[in-house]
């Protein structure tokens, strides 16, 4: 049978910069395709372009025949007044599904998304739950591939696990752009990176994001090899031009031209696999004070509803607190009171005095008419970044943004590129407590990665709420629970709560935190300890492999330094220590890095 859609050279390009060219991508029945890349590469176009939204600037997209392809977008918003019943409906009518079935499959699809006042206005629902009604839009009409665009963005962690298990049964294939990689690790069969690193525009790995990791490396090994064979070749071909070759014989002429088309090449090939990452670095005071701020019975009421109650919890130096629940569960109410913005119903919460708190909101308040330069430096040219003097301009630079930017207004970043501008102005605030209020929303992979290093290396206190349960698992030390009917309870990592959730669905079992931050024992077979995550277990599984070539590269070096050859001649010499020292080197940080995942894993 053929694809259900067959994108074949495909290029789009808005202004003078493209976006992708001479792309291929095709959607086969039973695929389930997690779409990744860096910010500004095109993966948004490239939905549309494949639901027929946009038309491509070359190439062709062809639609198997009779095949239904639904587009759930990034952002879902909905008429004013339609009910969650009246936008079902009219996908049926669109969708030309028969009367007589149409009842009973809006029934199904109901039930499977979990809604529960059919007449409730589209418009005024949450973000997570409109998202999940443009998903139940997309699937009523039983289309033979589902395009999702940022699905997970505006889900909580129990939407997107509903997500995962719609889509692991789903008869329908699908493509899905996320930077979420336990998502894509659960759901994908198989993982497409769209890069201008990659020769062909993309790279295209069968299976889970583990083994897309596994193939990336591989890829960018031979890739390596290749570069470094024609940069030698290069080399020869230049040497021999500086000796002046005659043009006129055929074969000079030949070889001339080989050696300026090999030049070319070289050039191409170092300008696309050149990459860039932000440089994310928090700044912590030097408080020594151990107790940050602590809440004793604090109850919040807000509009006649109890949002939390009675919460006993303290944070301490140096805690990175991950907040989790459902939406609307209060997570972002704690923080509120955690900063003093409001203030509790009953109960108290005390500060430690002169404390600073870095505060990250979800709303993004970014005044959009702002040029870039403004944004980063309100007052001047320059910024004080860890007590240095630094032009605007290097400091754009550390976030990958352009001197061309830092005129253009705010509002013509993406998503991903004003988050950055939001981190970037956080950096300039040394902070006792960072809190962060939903930060990986529209941010790619390699962002996230920096993003997890920076938090994990922050001295000060930390408190995370994101639904990126990746960053969650890898980050957070301490989990504050939250169950929606106003009870609270202390993990000693996200982890844990996972394995505690599991056992408690459909029932209450929830206790109030403890007080002061200890934590109660929960009946786990770590003892309390952070498993390891599906990453690192790879290469915990890989590394004894990794011990045992560090310590032949390090017996190999012992041997040139005993051989009389190297150690008579200067040059050799110097070689031969410069890769001792590189050996060692190796070696100490594998085996260091041995005892954290033997620790780690128990």
């Amino acid at each position: 049978m053929p694809p259900i859609l067959n994108a074949q050279g495909v290029s789009k390009r808005f202004g003078a910069t493209p976006l992708f060219e001479n792309l291929s991508f095709t959607v086969s029945d039973g695929d389930r395709i997690g779409l990744i890349g860096p910010n500004g590469a095109g993966k948004s176009t490239l939905m549309a372009v494949l639901s027929g939204e946009v038309e491509p600037d070359t190439g062709d997209l062809s639609v198997r025949k009779r095949a239904r392809v639904a587009y759930v977008k990034q952002v879902s918003e909905f008429p004013k007044g339609a009910t969650i019943r009246g936008v079902l409906e009219e996908a049926l009518e669109n969708g030309n599904v028969p009367e007589g079935e149409r009842e009973q499959r809006l029934r199904e699809t109901l039930g499977r998304t979990g809604f529960e006042d059919v007449h409730a206005e589209a418009a005024s629902l949450s973000g997570g739950w409109k998202k999940r009604l443009a998903i139940a839009e997309a699937a009523v009409m039983k289309p033979d591939v589902m395009l999702l665009d940022e699905p997970t963005n505006h889900l909580d962690l129990e939407g997107i696990e509903w997500l995962e298990g719609m889509l692991r049964t789903a008869p329908f294939a699908c493509v899905v752009v996320t930077h979420d990689r336990y998502f894509i690790e659960n759901v994908a069969n198989e993982v497409v990176e769209l890069s201008r690193v990659y020769a062909e525009g993309m790279l295209r790995v069968k299976g889970t994001y583990s083994k897309f990791l596994e193939g990336r490396e591989l890829y960018m090994e031979a890739q390596t090899k290749m570069q470094e064979g024609l940069r030698n070749r290069v080399k020869t071909e230049i040497e021999w031009l500086r000796r002046g070759p005659k043009a006129r014989a055929t074969k000079a002429k030949a070889r001339i031209d080989n050696a300026h088309e090999l030049i070319g090449k070289l050039a191409e090939v170092d300008a696309r696999t050149r990459t860039s990452s932000a440089g994310i670095e928090f700044a912590a005071t030097d408080r020594q004070t151990k107790r940050l701020i602590e809440m004793e019975d604090v109850t919040i009421v807000l509009g006649g509803r109890e949002i939390v109650r009675n919460v006993n919890f303290g944070l301490t130096n140096g805690m990175k607190l991950g907040l989790v629940g459902p939406n609307g569960s209060g997570k972002t109410t704690i923080l509120r009171a955690m900063t003093g913005e409001l203030e509790p119903t009953s109960g108290t919460v005390k500060r430690t005095t002169g404390l600073k708190i870095v505060y990250f909101s979800q709303m993004r308040e970014l005044d959009a008419n702002l040029t870039l330069r403004r944004a980063l430096a309100p007052d001047s040219d320059a910024v004080v970044y860890q007590d240095r003097v630094v032009h605007v301009a290097s400091y754009a630079a550390k976030f990958l943004f352009s001197g061309d930017q830092l005129n253009q207004p705010v509002e013509r970043l993406s998503g991903g590129e004003r988050a950055r501008v939001l981190i970037a102005r956080l950096m300039l605030q040394p902070a006792d407590v960072l809190v962060l209020d939903e930060p990986t929303n529209d941010l790619d992979i390699p962002t996230l990665e920096i993003l997890e290093e920076s938090l994990l290396e922050f001295k000060g206190a930390l408190v995370l709420v994101t639904h990126d349960r990746y960053m969650l698992d890898r980050v957070s030390n301490t989990v504050l629970g939250l169950d929606g009917k106003g009870n609270t309870r202390i993990f000693a990592d996200y982890s844990q709560w996972e394995e505690w959730k599991g056992v408690a669905v459909g029932g209450v079992n929830t206790e109030q935190g403890t007080r002061g931050g200890e934590k109660k024992p929960v009946a786990t077979a770590s003892g309390g300890k952070k498993k390891l995550s599906y990453m690192e277990q790879r290469e915990y599984d890989g590394i004894e492999a990794k011990v045992d070539a560090a310590d032949a590269r390090m017996a190999a070096a012992h041997d040139l330094l005993e051989d009389p050859a190297v150690t008579s001649n200067a040059e050799k010499l110097t070689a031969a220590l410069a890769e001792m020292e590189a050996a060692q080197a190796e070696h100490d940080a594998v085996y260091e890095r041995w005892a954290e995942l033997t620790e780690k894993a128990g």
